[in-house]
Order: C-alpha cells, then structure tokens, then sequence
C-alpha cells in the first residue's frame, strides 16, 4: 500500500491505495464520494467520468498513481449549489430518466464545453458518443448539452 495526498475537489484528502487502484474506487470507497458511478469497468461508458486538471477521464481504469498533484473534479465538486450551466440545462430539459449515467454525462459535457463553448450539433454529437445512456436519453442529452453552450 502506498499514501496518497490527493486534490479533490478543492480539499486534501489523503488515503492509502495499491498504486494500480482505479481512481473511481479510491473516490467511492476511501473517500465516499459516491457520485462517480460504475458501468462497465473498462472505460466503456462513461458513468465513471471525472475531471483531471479539467480534461474528462474515466476513473475505471486511471490508475490512483497517476493523479500526483493533479487536481481531480467529482461531479460533487463540479458547482457548490448544482448550478453550474450544464447541471442547469439537464434540469430544464429534464434529461435523466433512471439517472444512472447522469454525473458522467453532465462531466463529459462540461469538460467539452470549457474547450468548445458554442459546439455545432456534430460536434456535441461525438463529443458526447463515448457516455452510453441505458434509458436512450440521447436526444435531451444534446438538447442540454446545446442548452448549457448559451449559458456559459
């Protein structure tokens, strides 16, 4: 076991891990921070996403190791209130159904839309194709994801 002092965010946690410990483990069961799901393990389907220095990575397979002195955002951390703009437009669309697949979802948007602030259709499209939605959401899921670009 190794002791890791990890960035999350905006607070130091430290927890002690094997090094290859997918970081999505380390966030539910060290840390509690359950918001991250699991889907498939593999990186897959993106239930798993969190943010690493702002870039959208699935924690299924990043090994603990690999943060360092990254700074990692849950969906937890993403807005104090639940009101960053895309977890606005997710409301107002009325997106999720079951849920499952939302905090992924809503953190694969907002890391596209921090690099990409007024996406075409196709460009929303394949930025979103990697995040499976078992409920078939897709459509208010680009209907929010559009949303969201005129709010940032």
């Amino acid at each position: 076991m190794a002791t890791y002092k990890l960035q999350i965010n905006g607070r130091t946690y430290q927890t002690e891990a094997e090094p290859d410990t997918p970081l999505l483990w380390v966030l539910r069961d060290n840390l509690g921070l359950v918001g991250t799901k699991y889907g498939c393990g593999i990186s897959a389907c993106g239930a798993c996403t969190v943010h690493v220095n702002g870039q959208a990575i699935r924690s299924c397979t990043y090994p603990v190791a690999a943060v360092g002195t990254s700074k990692v955002t849950t969906i937890e951390g993403l807005s104090a209130k639940g009101d960053h703009p895309v977890q606005q437009a997710w409301d107002e669309v009325d997106v999720a159904q079951c849920g499952y697949c939302q905090a992924g979802q809503i953190m694969t948007a907002a890391a596209f839309l921090k690099t990409n602030p007024k996406p075409s259709a196709e460009e929303i499209e394949n930025a979103m194709h990697g995040n499976i939605c078992r409920c078939g959401a897709y459509h208010r899921i680009k209907e929010a994801v559009k949303l969201a670009s005129t709010k940032i």
